[in-house]
């Protein structure tokens, strides 16, 4: 027979749990052996808006917080939490979402579901992690009753996903609903309009005295309506209930435990590209690709003599276009050939025309003579089977050389962004040609410029030779990605 004493105490735990949500956290981080970092992290979990967004800066321990917020009722029964990420693969990616929950949740006497990716608590209160992909799958959920609902990185997000989970956040279990979200800086997306009154407009900056300041809101039709006071919009929209929003800004050094574990983390961010790095260490709103961003004449030392090289290669982006009185200005062939010397990469050469496929080939041919066999031609591959075509013609019109397609993903931006990191830090050096002018000039307008040739087939070859350098292993630098939230680049 149980100790009359333990239930006594047993009962006044659950009671001061009940009364005093301080207390209730404290006993958790207690339980747990560990605790959410003081700053923005514990303002997180503190909040009490229906909806609150974490968000800034990489490395502001956005996803931990996340995953600590629905154990703050986990011994609740009936209570239910579900946290979205875009994609499935995204959720059990090495070190995602399900992995980190492995971590934490057992010490609270969790089981995992792995197939259906849930964890159930012995009060019977159950996290799950979910996807949804496709803007459809927002109605999977339909006649869901989810008390806590999470969107992890909410940028991926429509705001029609979002928006429609409102209607699926309710509760029984005595838990008042809520939905709490991370997110990083995306000057184009919806969320930065949702934001926009914590944000200062000019800077792209949190404002400080906003940090943590509810406010309220009211859909009317296809307008937000927004007011200091949930009274406010009451008296105007009486037949609407006002949702309050909090926004709570977070950066790496509110991160010690980050920053501790991996003190060259900071180094990673500080090595993208302008654009990212403000969004991704600095924690800009505002700051978008505009010309000027990602190349700028004065990264690029000009050399009269590159030093004889280790390794190039010659990337070829085609147009095949040739200038008409109907097409003044067409697209230009591109042949650039980048060589690599520890640690620079040289641009040695550009040629550049606007000529039908045929004038075209007997540039490639002619160039390919001048640079020797030794060095490896790379085509862009683009889908389809005319650019195989296209490859094999190359092979077969160029014996003895080495004609390689490499197939191109994600946008034209990204691709630059590897090679515009190795320009900000000095790493790129021009050979002197009468093809510097216009080359500089395009680069620099990137990516608003009139034309793009030039950039592909630098990022082409920039990749290519990155490629090839570690497969020799004569490449120190770091070609990697850092989660799903940094890309790192070269230098």
């Amino acid at each position: 027979m149980p100790d009359p004493a333990s239930l006594i105490d047993e009962w006044t735990e659950n009671l001061l749990r009940d009364l005093d949500p301080e207390y209730a956290r404290e006993a958790l981080w207690s339980r747990l052996g560990l605790r959410p970092q003081p700053g923005p992290q514990t303002d997180f979990l503190g909040s009490d808006a229906d909806i609150t967004i974490y968000g800034g800066a990489a490395g502001g321990g956005k996803s931990f917080g996340l995953l600590l917020a629905p154990l703050q009722w986990s011994h609740v029964p009936g209570f239910g939490a579900v946290i979205f990420r875009r994609t499935t693969v995204q959720v059990r990616a090495e070190g995602g979402l399900w992995d980190d929950s492995a971590e934490i949740y057992p010490a609270l006497g969790a089981t995992p579901r792995e197939q259906q990716l849930e964890w159930r608590f012995p009060s019977g209160a159950s996290v799950s992690f979910a996807h949804m992909e496709y803007e459809r799958n927002r109605l999977d959920w339909q006649g869901s009753q989810i008390c806590l609902i999470g969107f992890d990185e909410l940028t991926h997000f429509t705001w029609r996903q979002f928006s429609y989970m409102f209607s699926r956040n309710r509760s029984t279990c005595g838990v008042r609903p809520r939905i709490m979200a991370t997110t990083n800086p995306d000057a184009d997306s919806w969320v930065a309009e949702f934001i926009a009154w914590w944000i200062d407009q000019e800077t792209g900056f949190p404002i400080p005295g906003r940090a943590g300041a509810l406010r309220w809101f009211v859909q009317f039709g296809d307008d937000l309506i927004w007011a200091d006071t949930a009274e406010e919009l009451s008296e105007r929209y009486p037949d609407l209930i006002p949702m309050s929003v909090t926004f709570i800004p977070a950066k790496l050094e509110d991160n010690l435990a980050l920053m501790s574990r991996d003190p060259a983390y900071r180094g990673k961010l500080m090595a993208l590209d302008r654009v990212e790095r403000e969004r991704l260490l600095n924690g800009n709103w505002k700051i978008r690709p505009v010309a000027g961003m990602y190349f700028r004449r004065e990264w690029f030392e000009i050399v009269d003599q590159a030093p004889a090289v280790d390794i190039a290669v010659r990337y070829w982006d085609f147009a095949g276009s040739r200038r008409t009185a109907k097409n003044k200005d067409p697209d230009w062939t591109v042949g650039l050939l980048l060589g690599y010397k520890e640690p620079y990469f040289y641009v040695l050469d550009v040629v550049r025309l606007q000529e039908s496929p045929g004038t075209v080939m007997e540039t490639v041919a002619a160039t390919a003579a001048m640079d020797g066999p030794l060095t490896p031609i790379i085509v862009e591959q683009e889908p389809g089977s005319a650019s195989l075509y296209h490859i094999d013609n190359l092979v077969d019109a160029l014996p003895g050389f080495a004609v390689v397609g490499r197939p191109s993903t994600g946008s034209k931006i990204l691709r630059a962004k590897p090679i515009s990191s190795a320009a900000e830090h000095g790493k790129v050096v021009l050979v002197r040609g009468e093809w510097n002018r216009t080359f500089l000039q395009e680069l620099e307008y990137f990516p608003d410029g009139a034309h793009d040739d030039q950039v592909d087939a630098l990022s082409g070859a920039h990749a290519s030779l990155v490629e090839l350098l570690k497969a020799l292993g004569s490449h120190e630098g770091e070609v990697v990605t850092y989660s799903d939230e940094v890309s790192i680049s070269p230098v």
